[in-house]
């Protein structure tokens, strides 16, 4: 089915899930049908459905389908075991399927299937609500730096707007808050190679009709050299207890040309992408992504899918519950 006039990145079917293919983006917005816990498993692998908050919310909706046949308890189990493995890296993932497993759980079997698609439901809905509240929090900050001239330049990396959510973004909701509130404002688009995500954000900006300007990634750093750039509003796979934080690989080095060049760096994420387990970024586990996602043939191919930007070079972190420094998170915690 081919996505004319919007693009949900999610929508119940029935008994199946229809998701926006992101792997055929930009060059045509089709929404493909899942219809089994296969299905579910196998888009999240191969990246047809991507970005923490949308993974985690496909996830749960990926637990109800895998129950259709079988409630059991030995079911459920291997449901969750065989979604859990599908990306390592984005916490969403894990914290949506122990909630998940957690509830059905907790329910007779007899109910169990009915839970399981009410409580996905649930976590779709409050994704939508944390996502326009990390947009509000947010848009303080575009306000804060506008001269009243110029319009207030926003440089991202890889893709954290709508599409790797189930709707309004995490990097990008201040920037369609602000977009909304009249606040003249210009993204600054890195395209995030190998995947080239960046032209997923180009996509949806244009779409927006927001303001864009797309940079091959090896440029951040001299637009932030030369004062291009007012702040830089990243995403995030999974925010370690202490701030440090793994979002797509290259944003660490962007990270490091702000702090050199006086530019704030903040991080915008659902509360569910931070893992209070997690002590520092060196327990994050980083995703090796296949080789020939580089196009190397035979050379030997180093292809890690994130990196680790550490908590002092992050401004502040902005969630559905506010601003807070990095080393300040304790005080979200459940």
């Amino acid at each position: 089915m081919v996505v004319k006039d919007s693009f949900p990145t999610l929508v119940e079917d029935g008994d199946a899930l229809l998701i926006l293919d992101q792997t055929r983006l930009p060059r045509e917005a089709v929404m493909l049908r899942l219809t089994s816990l296969e299905d579910v498993a196998r888009s999240i692998s191969v990246m047809q459905v991507r970005g923490a908050p949308l993974i985690g919310a496909t996830a749960a909706y990926g637990v109800a389908m895998g129950l259709a046949d079988d409630a059991s308890d030995g079911r459920l189990q291997h449901v969750i075991e065989m979604l859990a493995v599908t990306r390592p890296t984005a916490v969403n993932l894990h914290w949506a399927l122990e909630r998940m497993n957690r509830v059905l759980q907790e329910s007779a079997l007899t109910t169990r299937r009915e839970m399981a698609w009410n409580e996905a439901r649930k976590i779709a809905t409050e994704d939508r609500a944390a996502n326009a509240a990390i947009g509000r929090h947010g848009l303080v900050l575009l306000q804060a730096t506008w001269q009243g001239q110029q319009p207030v330049n926003v440089m991202t990396h890889c893709n954290a707007g709508r599409l790797a959510t189930v709707e309004h973004g995490t990097a990008l909701a201040p920037v369609y808050a602000a977009h909304a509130a009249g606040l003249p404002v210009h993204v600054w688009v890195s395209e995030t190679r190998p995947r080239n995500q960046g032209l997923l954000t180009a996509w949806e900006l244009r779409e927006a009709g927001v303001p864009h300007t797309l940079l091959a990634d090896n440029a951040a750093g001299l637009l932030l050299m030369r004062g291009k750039v007012d702040l830089v509003i990243v995403g995030a796979d999974r925010i370690a207890a202490n701030g440090d934080t793994a979002n797509k690989v290259g944003t660490y080095l962007k990270a490091l040309a702000a702090r050199a060049h006086g530019v704030p760096f903040y991080v915008a994420a659902p509360l569910s992408t931070i893992d209070f387990a997690c002590p520092s970024g060196g327990a994050i586990p980083i995703e090796e992504r296949a080789a020939d996602e580089l196009g190397a043939g035979d050379t030997p191919v180093a292809n890690p899918a994130f990196d680790v930007t550490p908590a002092a070079l992050i401004s502040g972190i902005v969630s559905e519950r506010g601003i807070a420094q990095a080393g300040e998170l304790g005080q979200w915690k459940p």
